[in-house]
């Protein structure tokens, strides 16, 4: 297969765009669904080879895809009630390709990463060599930014605990420290206040979200009942940090003052 796509036209592409949150998009497994809508007659070859931009002019490699047949008008395809980018589509002058992932890749996807060179703006291009300048770690996710300056989705919370080698930094701060977290439903807009304290800190009260999708939070068990998916509405945040040599009574009480004061068991999903 590899000999074959050389044999044939392709074209390389680095996708990137700031109306929307591209990270999300990759996250979720949309960016198969975001490349075949095309506002022109981009795609005129046999494969494209799909890179995500990154820092800098650097991009990392996401899939090879066969383009397959002529492209169909947009409104034919409307985009899937999921998509998290319903408003890119222009359905009365844009395109939809047929696109089909070429399989043995999988090794290399998400981790390669290569230098573009300065013509970014050109966002697809025909095959020419470019260089690779770093293979990252199977899994690996954002860099660990500080305390109180993320926000990550269960998504991301199944692939820190899954590929802990390749986040070793995650591991390391959230378990040394104790603390207050916030969850909230992005569906509905409820907030859970939970509390973190132990051996193992934040890191492991938050692996047992991970194992049961619920964390034996009753209420957030009830949203489950119907869609085992449901989890993937979560986003975990930490409120605030706190030391590992703090009392289990103290660490409540910091968890009580958080939930009178955003209201949780009134209006979220707090049922105490």
């Amino acid at each position: 297969m590899k000999t074959l796509i050389y044999q044939k036209k392709v074209k390389i592409v680095r996708h990137q765009d700031k109306r929307c949150n591209f990270y999300k998009l990759v996250l979720y497994n949309q960016i198969e669904t975001y490349q075949s809508y095309q506002g022109k007659h981009i795609f005129n070859c046999d494969f494209i080879i799909s890179f995500i931009g990154i820092e800098n002019t650097k991009a990392v490699f996401y899939g090879i895809y066969e383009v397959c047949g002529s492209p169909s008008p947009a409104k034919e395809y409307p985009l899937p009630n999921d998509f998290i980018f319903q408003e890119m589509v222009n359905y009365e002058t844009d395109i939809y390709y047929h696109l089909k992932r070429v399989h043995g890749f999988e090794d290399y996807e998400n981790r390669v990463v290569i230098e573009w060179g300065k013509g970014t703006l050109a966002w697809n291009q025909h095959l020419s060599p470019k260089e690779v300048t770093e293979i990252l770690p199977k899994g690996k996710i954002k860099e660990f930014p500080g305390y109180l300056n993320f926000i990550i989705d269960f998504k991301e919370l199944e692939l820190i605990f899954r590929f802990t080698d390749s986040n070793k930094k995650w591991k390391e701060m959230l378990s040394m420290v104790n603390g207050i977290y916030l969850i909230v439903d992005k569906k509905t807009g409820y907030q859970y206040i939970g509390s973190a304290y132990g051996n193992d800190g934040i890191w492991g009260r938050w692996s047992v979200y991970v194992k049961t999708d619920h964390g034996n939070n009753m209420m957030l068990e009830e949203q489950m009942i119907n869609d085992e998916n449901y989890k993937y509405n979560y986003q975990f945040s930490i409120l605030q940090t706190l030391p590992k040599g703090i009392t289990k009574s103290e660490v409540i009480n910091y968890e009580k003052f958080y939930k009178e004061k955003l209201g949780t068991r009134a209006f979220g999903l707090n049922a105490n």
